[in-house]
């Protein structure tokens, strides 16, 4: 059975952690470490609008609460994650397990991102909510044989919300490293082809006459990855229409792997990202940055 999402999450956790000296802002914190496999301490902060060192006492609440553990698995700020404990008190079904050493960088950029969309004041005012790809692969199940790929994330809009891509999914993917332009490609079509959700049957998985599951899919990109990206949107002909490319927000990447004076490693880079105006065109490639915008009317391109 998968949980609640979107804003009814938060609610059941609440249910689950009554009593236990949660706040709500335990809740959120705790969610959102594990939907992401964990955070590392400063993008902690970021969830938690606090400083660095409030983020540091809280995360050892959550140790000695049982609800989380915390090491430090690189370079940078040390990585919070859930117990088992944790994750049954959140209703969440997810295996219990530290975040996998190959997938560090990788997951950083990611929660770089889900923090840049996640603070458009558009985002917040249409209730939009982020399914994270530990929730997609949870739905999937143990199905042998099964070969899909999952995005690193899902931004969904609500039906009705204040914004004109209301009920809108939009599929958003962290690109650190080149794959090649033929396997970025079939990945591109295959995001834009699809009709199903993940766990469905196979036979609804594309289903032709249905409209796609994805109205726009957002790469997010490093600069080494870039050129790949945009050589396999430009094979895509028309298709290419919907796919976004932007560079990754300020603080996405992991601190170099330098120790400093102390014999510690180096802090890592501040994990707040900002969302800044500007839109690409249909089919082009933007290389500013997803950033915040302090102020002003919700645009399009304050999400993208």
């Amino acid at each position: 059975m998968i949980p609640a999402e979107g804003a009814s999450a938060p609610l059941a956790a609440d249910r689950n952690l009554a009593g236990r000296d949660v706040t709500g802002r335990d809740v959120t914190g705790l969610l959102f470490t594990a939907e992401m496999y964990g955070v590392q301490l400063d993008q902690l902060a970021a969830v938690l609008a606090v400083s660095e060192p409030r983020a540091r006492a809280i995360a050892a609440r959550w140790r000695r609460q049982r609800h989380a553990e915390s090491a430090r698995l690189g370079p940078g700020a040390r990585w919070i994650w859930l117990t088992r404990t944790g994750l049954a008190s959140c209703g969440l079904p997810y295996a219990q397990a530290p975040p996998a050493l190959s997938r560090l960088a990788h997951i950083r950029a990611v929660v770089a991102v889900r923090l840049a969309l996640e603070s458009a004041s558009g985002y917040r005012a249409a209730g939009a909510h982020w399914r994270s790809e530990r929730r997609l692969r949870a739905r999937q199940g143990g199905r042998v044989g099964l070969r899909e790929h999952l995005p690193d994330g899902e931004v969904h809009w609500p039906d009705g919300a204040p914004v004109p891509w209301a009920g809108e999914c939009w599929a958003v993917e962290a690109e650190l490293t080149r794959k090649t332009v033929s396997r970025t490609a079939a990945i591109m079509r295959e995001l834009l082809s699809r009709t199903g959700d993940y766990g469905c049957p196979a036979a609804e998985v594309l289903v032709p006459g249905l409209p796609p599951r994805y109205t726009r899919v957002l790469y997010v990109c490093s600069a080494a990855a870039r050129p790949t990206v945009i050589r396999a949107r430009d094979a895509l002909g028309a298709a290419a229409a919907r796919i976004e490319v932007r560079a990754l927000p300020p603080g996405a990447a992991m601190a170099p792997a330098v120790p400093a004076r102390s014999g510690r490693p180096g802090t890592s880079r501040p994990g707040t990202s900002r969302l800044g105006a500007g839109r690409a065109s249909p089919g082009r490639a933007d290389d500013r940055p997803l950033r915040r915008q302090a102020r002003g009317p919700c645009r399009r391109a304050d999400l993208q």
